[in-house]
């Protein structure tokens, strides 16, 4: 039996070479657009259509069958590309296994106009062959053609639509996957196991593994999936030696699939030795990534980038305040300064420890967090610019707050006290304001972290707190550091108003960042805030400061915030009902002489990539200060626009200033937990990204851009 078993696949494909009588599968020459510009790419795909119960096969057929060919005969000036597979099917079981397609399928392949290329009606011809089975297997040729008009403009295809689709289906690059591939024991004669690893969302229904083929080695069809930690998927595959030495590489197509999606990458992996001991007792790769060298120097760039975050323009108007607390207390009372330096370090702590016990939470969920993923809160937005307001007010002398004051006031206070209560809320207020902004080393530290169990989770975001924290505890350790200051005076009240500019900047840019949840309805916020800033005008004045007809002036205050509220807010902003993210989404290019930006999407990279072009991939907020200095200094340049001109490149934006989920994925596979993440891929689509610094120059984006453009 076992025998007739192999022997059946040959007998099929000996029916095969008979002379059919009829093809069971349509084929069909379909472009992505009817005119097309000299230098331009366009994409080209043969539709196959099978007849119900037929099948075709993939570029590895399996156990039999024969994978499709195409023989272009195409004009001067247009060249063809590889052709690019979807993922297939797994069809038949045990040693008659094979990868094939059913019903429809359209091989992709990309047609490259050179720039000489004369205008005017082209026919792109080719010969195409392909096996075809159903109990019998029959082979199956057509001549295919189409029409291409060289010219000036773009125009889309009826086609266009269909080919976007199985673009969307193509395996994506598996570099980000982050994939291993291990030899997970001696060989056992010509046979040897095979494991296969990867991190991965929870929820994954199915996985496999499709190898290309191999005159050397096959790997074999049959898949086993190994039990792993929450987050890691592990697969076990038999490879046998047919030539040579053990593959030092395996390449194929990972797929997965969660609830209806099912994604595809395309890998090529070196095979390690041996399994670590740690991943054989069944730990994650996020656990082995946890290695002791690995966490420290993790560690130590996440003290480093809170470190930095103390310079960023979005926390030093709090450390300048609390830099004015020192001069005021350094001189009178040592003993206390270093209190409130504690004081300081514990709020700063305490609020990174909220923000990894969030993390831990969300993951839980099966949800994804990044850094800063509070800003993607517009309830939280609103709230944030009336607070920071309401400070920058109290910094001018608009109005004094007791501690009886109102909760918001009462926070406007604290920000500008000297005593424990405004130490601890100068470090949330630190904390809150430092999300908004990625300091270099802090992206990679972060990223490293959200990826490991929640004690090590907890472990970073408390270093970068330390980090934060440090140059604070630091002088109030050692006040006489500060002798290089004036001693105290007039100065220092007006060096307090002065503070207030700053946090006044800070209100206008957190609405900028209102404007992407509630579009032109935010400047109702910025009436809000005027009726916020008249109440505590008429407070100071008349509660605080006057002696004659408080109660009047309790009242107009009151009806103030009433009408602010009732109007501005509730009827006019409208602020519990935020716009959907489609609604939401403006322009990508905002002036005519700027890169013309793309959305980012993995389609958009795979359908760039395929097409021979080098690709520049910036994930960016509006809340992130750090990308917006990015934009203007290294990116949204004459140098910089004119290079990716230069070199055929494709600019792709991903907005992260909602946290869209895909964008959390994708910046979790290069172990990033926030934007600025900025990537520039090789016009070699074998090549992996490069990853670029978070703080830009327009060297380091040119430099790369050279690099991604060599073949």
């Amino acid at each position: 039996m076992q025998t007739l078993k192999r022997l059946l696949p040959l007998c099929c494909l000996a029916v095969g070479l008979l002379p059919a009588l009829a093809a069971h599968t349509e084929a069909r020459l379909v472009l992505s657009a009817e005119t097309a510009r000299p230098g331009s790419t366009v994409m080209g795909g043969l539709l196959l259509r099978m007849e119900d119960g037929w099948h075709t096969y993939w570029r590895n057929p399996g156990a039999s069958g024969m994978a499709t060919e195409i023989e272009w005969e195409l004009p001067d000036g247009i060249a063809a590309g590889e052709i690019q597979w979807p993922p297939p099917e797994k069809y038949g079981e045990d040693d008659l296994t094979t990868y094939v397609y059913h019903e429809e399928v359209v091989l992709l392949v990309p047609l490259t106009l050179e720039t000489n290329i004369r205008p005017g009606p082209l026919e792109l011809k080719a010969k195409v062959s392909w096996l075809e089975c159903k109990e019998a297997c029959l082979p199956g040729s057509a001549n295919v053609s189409a029409t291409l008009v060289v010219g000036d403009t773009l125009k889309q295809s009826a086609e266009a639509k269909l080919i976007e689709t199985w673009q969307g289906r193509l395996p994506r690059a598996g570099e980000a996957l982050q994939a291993i591939a291990r030899w997970e024991k001696p060989a056992e004669g010509a046979s040897r196991s095979l494991v296969l690893e990867w991190p991965a969302k929870t929820g994954v229904t199915v996985a496999d593994f499709f190898p290309f083929s191999s005159d050397k080695f096959e790997v074999q069809p049959a898949t086993e999936r190994l039990p792993t930690d929450a987050g890691v998927v592990r697969l076990r595959k038999m490879v046998h030696k047919v030539a040579g030495d053990w593959p030092a590489e395996i390449a194929g197509v990972l797929v997965q699939k969660i609830g209806a999606e099912r994604l595809a990458y395309e890998v090529r992996l070196p095979v390690e030795s041996g399994l670590s001991a740690t991943a054989a007792t069944g730990v994650g790769r996020s656990s082995q990534s946890a290695s002791t060298a690995s966490l420290w120097q993790m560690l130590l760039y996440a003290f480093l980038g809170g470190l930095i975050l103390n310079v960023m323009p979005c926390v030093l108007p709090v450390i300048a305040l609390k830099i004015l607390g020192f001069v005021a207390q350094a001189r009178e009372n040592p003993r206390e300064v270093r209190r409130l330096g504690v004081i300081y370090t514990a709020g700063v702590l305490a609020s990174f420890l909220a923000l990894a016990f969030i993390v831990i939470a969300l993951k839980a969920a099966g949800s994804k967090a990044g850094w800063g993923f509070q800003f993607g809160n517009p309830y939280f937005l609103v709230a944030m610019t009336t607070l920071v307001t309401l400070i920058a007010l109290n910094l001018f002398g608009v109005f004094e707050v007791t501690l009886g004051g109102r909760a918001l006031e009462t926070a406007a206070q604290l920000s500008s006290k000297h005593g424990a209560a405004g130490a601890f809320f100068n470090g949330l207020l630190a904390t809150v304001l430092a999300t908004s902004c990625t300091a270099p080393f802090l992206g990679a530290a972060v990223g490293f972290g959200f990826a490991q169990p929640p004690l090590i989770i907890a472990v970073t975001m408390l270093t970068v707190g330390l980090g934060l924290a440090a140059p604070y505890l630091v002088l109030s350790w050692q006040p006489a550091w500060l002798k290089f200051l004036p001693k105290p005076g007039l100065w220092m009240e007006r060096f307090k108003v002065a503070m207030g500019f700053p946090m006044l900047a800070a209100a206008v840019w957190l609405m900028s960042i209102v404007a992407a949840h509630y579009g032109e309805r935010t400047w109702w916020l910025a009436v809000f805030l005027v009726f916020v800033a008249l109440a505590a005008w008429i407070y100071g004045t008349f509660l605080q400061r006057g002696a004659n007809r408080r109660g009047l002036a309790g009242a107009v205050l009151l009806l103030l915030l009433a009408i602010g509220y009732t109007y501005a807010l509730e009827s006019q902003l409208r602020w519990r009902e935020p716009l959907s993210p489609e609604t939401a989404t403006g322009s990508l290019q905002e002036s005519p002489d700027g890169i013309a930006w793309q959305r980012w999407s993995p389609e958009a990279v795979a359908q760039a990539r395929a097409a021979g072009r080098p690709v520049l991939v910036d994930f960016t907020a509006k809340w992130c200060l750090t990308c917006q200095a990015n934009k203007k200094f290294a990116l949204e340049i004459p140098s910089v626009r004119a290079k990716l001109k230069q070199i055929n490149a494709v600019a792709l934006l991903g907005d992260y200033t909602r946290f869209p989920a895909d964008i959390t994925e994708e910046l979790n596979r290069f172990q990033r937990a926030g934007v600025p993440l900025v990537l520039v891929y090789p016009r070699d689509a074998t090549q992996p990204p490069l990853v670029l610094p978070e703080a830009l120059t327009p060297g380091i984006v040119l430099e790369a851009l050279k690099k991604a453009a060599t073949p």
